[in-house]
């Protein structure tokens, strides 16, 4: 049966899935209906998320994936029209491997400025 789930910055290195945490669980949601993701991405949105991506996939890898980083998941039903929850977690996962990479490559810049500065001496 083919799904579709929410995905941030689709087709990056940095791509992430869009999960709610429960407690300290993660859930993915699967979206029986394409229409009814792509409703539930414009109400996060709304909730000053950024831009999600509606891509199709097949349940089983979806739940395999998650199965693989203990996930949780709930297949929505068409037209049982989900709402976001209200509170949004400060930091994504995605986000915070974002910044990780920006300092990595702030870190190698200023590694190759010192590297050319010591060559220079020589």
């Amino acid at each position: 049966m083919q799904v579709f789930v929410l995905l941030f910055n689709a087709r990056t290195e940095n791509e992430g899935i869009h999960t709610i945490q429960i407690a300290d669980r993660n859930k993915v949601l699967m979206f029986e209906s394409e229409d009814d993701a792509t409703r539930f991405g414009v109400l996060l949105e709304a909730q000053d998320f950024p831009t999600p991506t509606v891509e199709e996939f097949d349940q089983e890898e979806i739940m395999e994936f998650c199965r693989s980083v203990d996930y949780d998941w709930e297949v929505i039903p068409g037209g049982a029209l989900a709402i976001p929850p209200d509170n949004n977690v400060e930091k994504t996962d995605w986000y915070i491997d974002a910044e990780r990479n920006q300092d990595s490559e702030q870190a190698e810049t200023e590694l190759d400025r010192i590297k050319r500065q010591l060559e220079g001496l020589l």
